[in-house]
């Protein structure tokens, strides 16, 4: 089956978020310390740790609500609740004002675009045109849009696929999470590449169709899964993956 479309995860894929993140902490923390002496006392890691504890009873929830519980959560810490609605004006204005690509990204997508539909999919905040990426796909999927559930759910490869105006098998779908962007993408049909760019050893189960360690790298394993070489069979013959 040819490839027609590559599909893009946004957070830690694309877009370097954590640094864009950091830094709308820290605007949220310093107007939290201007308001209240009580604040004084919190750190980053203090409004840091409010995301995941908010995140394991909500998962499911639209990501902008799940920001919005975290800031309440930290806001209740030095009792500025009330200012919640300002505060996550805030957080998000820093956040998007300092969301940028990787230094691989840009070169890589004017290289797919040249042979595939090029697409955008999301379950987060980041919006194309808000890091740096406007312009950039042929289409762009965002979960909760139109009741969209968010990764791993079927429902929203299906709509990858429908964008995509292909079989989900014509499909790769590239990202850095192991369970969202391959393992999921895999049980919905489409092949996969993960996005390892720190080097972490890989999980057990099912093997992604690639591996690479930067995007600059994609061009060439894509046209390797044309070829019908898999990061499997790359590692039975002992090339290695990533490359």
């Amino acid at each position: 089956m040819p490839i027609t479309a590559v599909v893009f995860d946004a957070d830690e894929t694309l877009v370097d978020l954590s640094p864009a993140v950091t830094g709308a902490l820290g605007a949220v923390l310093d107007e939290m310390r201007r308001l209240t002496p009580a604040a004084e006392a919190l750190t980053l890691a203090d409004l840091a740790e409010d995301w995941p504890a908010v995140f394991a009873t909500m998962a499911a929830a639209p990501t902008p609500e799940i920001r919005r519980a975290a800031l309440a959560r930290s806001l209740a810490r030095v009792g500025l609740e009330a200012e919640l609605d300002r505060m996550a004006e805030i957080f998000f204005a820093r956040r998007f004002a300092l969301s940028r690509p990787f230094a691989d990204v840009l070169p890589a997508l004017a290289a797919l675009r040249l042979d595939y539909t090029v697409g955008f999919a999301t379950n987060g905040n980041s919006r194309a045109e808000r890091c740096g990426l406007a312009g950039e796909f042929a289409f762009e999927v965002y979960a909760h849009e139109g009741g969209l559930p968010k990764k791993p759910a079927p429902e929203f490869f299906a709509a990858v696929v429908e964008a995509a105006g292909c079989v989900p098998a014509a499909v790769v779908h590239v990202g850095d999470s192991w369970a969202h962007d391959v393992l999921a993408a895999r049980e919905a049909g489409l092949r996969t590449v993960w996005l390892n760019r720190g080097g972490a050893a890989r999980p057990t189960g099912p093997a992604p169709d690639g591996e690479v360690r930067s995007l600059a790298d994609l061009p060439r394993t894509l046209a390797d899964l044309a070829a019908g070489v898999t990061a499997a069979s790359r590692d039975r013959e002992g090339r290695g993956a990533p490359r």
